[in-house]
């Protein structure tokens, strides 16, 4: 269900939410790559709310264009309008997504993926979240300027070009806390919607998920 949320600088923008099903655990932000809020995504929504999770994910391009949903095959496009985006900007609107979990009651987490992976490390850094996952989080060396305040577990292809070794262990020396993963893979080997897809991979990564977020969430 598409729903409207409001930023503390008042941007409003769209975000899709997911009901928890069965025995609610808590809230759970998803946040995207550079393909806007697509039906992969809610697909992922989808996986988290059958276990218990109220879902919400913030529509982090609302800011440049309106309900913006770029093909897998754009690329380039996707990647202009991340560029363009105010890192400031974008955590408010990922705060919000987090207050109006919060304000169902118990905990809430941020899973991102790609762009998002990184959003997701930076929420653990600034903003009231129980823990965060990163699933091949880019643009690493933004977010190394502030300590952790909330457990973070990340999950990285060893193939990925867009994390070279040197970043992703840079990375890791700068927030020792964070529980690493690494994977026989490249970029993007959770989206089961993209050439890159590995399922064993993702697989895994998704069953470690799920047990940190019991974890830490509920």
């Amino acid at each position: 269900m598409m729903t409207t949320l409001t930023a503390a600088d008042g941007h409003s923008f769209d975000c899709w939410m997911a009901e928890a099903q069965g025995e609610r655990r808590g809230g759970l932000v998803i946040l995207q790559e550079i393909f806007g809020l697509t039906d992969q995504l809610k697909g992922v929504a989808d996986r988290y709310a059958a276990l218990g999770y109220d879902v919400a994910i913030p529509a982090l391009f609302d800011r440049h264009e309106k309900g913006a949903v770029i093909p897998f095959d754009q690329g380039p496009r996707g990647r202009d309008m991340m560029l363009a985006s105010d890192l400031g900007q974008t955590m408010q609107d990922i705060a919000a997504a987090v207050t109006a979990l919060a304000a169902r009651g118990g905990r809430v987490g941020v899973i991102g993926f790609c762009w998002g992976g990184g959003l997701a490390i930076r929420a653990a850094q600034v903003l009231d979240v129980a823990a965060a996952v990163a699933f091949y989080g880019t643009r690493l060396p933004q977010y190394l300027d502030k300590p952790l305040r909330a457990p973070v577990l990340a999950h990285f292809g060893s193939q990925d070009d867009h994390v070279p070794a040197e970043m992703r262990e840079e990375a890791m020396a700068k927030l020792p806390e964070m529980e690493v993963h690494l994977y026989d893979a490249g970029h993007a080997f959770a989206n089961d919607a993209r050439p890159s897809y590995v399922p064993e991979a993702a697989q895994k990564a998704h069953a470690l998920t799920e047990a940190f977020l019991a974890r830490h969430v509920g």
